[in-house]
Formats: structure tokens, C-alpha cells, sequence
């Protein structure tokens, strides 16, 4: 430890360097940058605690990365979430910093519409490149599961006709 304020050595720079990224990656895992940011900061707790196995020779971020997506999947399994989304929120603290940064809104806009888990594997599948095997290992599932959660979430997309609609016409969904 270098001081009780700073915690373990090597934490808080990790956290300045890629909290940004992990925000992103909350929120395309869950469809909504403020429940991304709460996702990112809940794994960041469980990265602090387990930071003396990972630093300075594993890797905190695949560590920090895992863990949410092992939250959001877990959300999906959820039968009430607690919170119910609306059309338009009743005021606006401040303007979204993903916002129209290219077609970032129109994909969480779209990915929303998704459960849980079908966005979770779209996410790991398409953005974050991993195989079907890849999937199944990391959210302790089979194979044949990750398949058929792509494969609806696919086929929701195509008949909601929104900006992803033509996106996964000649997608490889074996």
C-alpha cells in the first residue's frame, strides 16, 4: 500500500487510464451509459479487492471487463429489475457525453430493446470479437445457449427495422 487515501499501488492509475473504457463497455452491456457507469464502478469495487493477485503480473482490465460481464448477464436472469425505463426522462441533469458521437446513440438506442442477455452476447460476439466457445466459457454456459441468444437477438433487431436492421443481413450466426 502506498497510503490509506491512494489504496494499493497501481489501482488508482489503472482506474485513471481506463475508466473511460470501462464506462463504454457498461454501457453497451447494459444499454444505458448511467447503468454502464454503475456496472463499471461495481466491477472496479470487486477489481480493488482482488488487485494483490492482479498487479503487477495479471491483467486488471480482462479481470474488470469479466466481472461485468457476468453482472449484466446476471441481470438478464432477474425477474423484476426495479427500475422501469420511459420514453423521456422528466429532466436532464446534463447533456449524455456519448451523445452523438457517431452512431454510438443509435446502437445503445437499439441494443436496449434487447434483453440482457441477448445484448450481452451480441456485445461479446460483435464488438467484442470473441467465438461462440469464448462466450459460453466466459458466462459459464453452453455453446448451444450463446447460439440461440444471438440468433433471437439477431432476429430482433431485423424486425424492429431500427439502425441495425440490415447490420446482421449476412452476419455469420452459426
Amino acid at each position: 500500500m502506498t497510503g490509506a487515501s491512494r489504496g494499493p499501488e497501481g489501482f488508482a492509475e489503472f482506474v485513471r487510464d481506463r475508466y473511460t473504457a470501462l464506462v463504454r463497455h457498461g454501457a453497451i452491456l447494459t444499454g444505458d451509459p448511467g447503468h454502464g457507469e454503475d456496472l463499471a464502478q461495481e466491477a472496479l469495487v470487486k477489481t480493488y479487492r482482488a488487485w494483490r493477485r492482479l498487479h503487477p503480473d495479471g491483467d486488471p482490465e480482462a479481470y474488470t471487463r469479466r466481472v461485468m460481464v457476468r453482472a449484466a448477464w446476471r441481470a438478464g436472469r432477474r425477474l423484476w429489475r426495479g427500475e422501469v425505463p420511459t420514453e423521456a426522462p422528466p429532466e436532464r441533469a446534463g447533456s449524455d457525453p456519448y451523445d452523438g458521437a457517431d452512431t454510438a446513440h443509435l446502437v445503445l438506442q437499439a441494443l436496449r430493446t434487447l434483453p440482457a442477455q441477448q445484448r450481452v452476447v451480441l456485445v461479446l460476439r460483435y464488438w467484442g470479437g470473441l467465438s461462440e466457445q469464448e462466450i459460453a466459457a466466459d458466462l459459464g454456459c453452453s455453446v448451444g445457449t450463446v447460439k440461440s441468444r444471438a440468433s433471437r437477438a439477431v432476429a430482433t433487431l431485423r424486425r424492429g427495422g431500427g439502425p441495425l436492421a440490415d447490420a446482421f443481413v449476412t452476419a455469420d450466426i452459426r
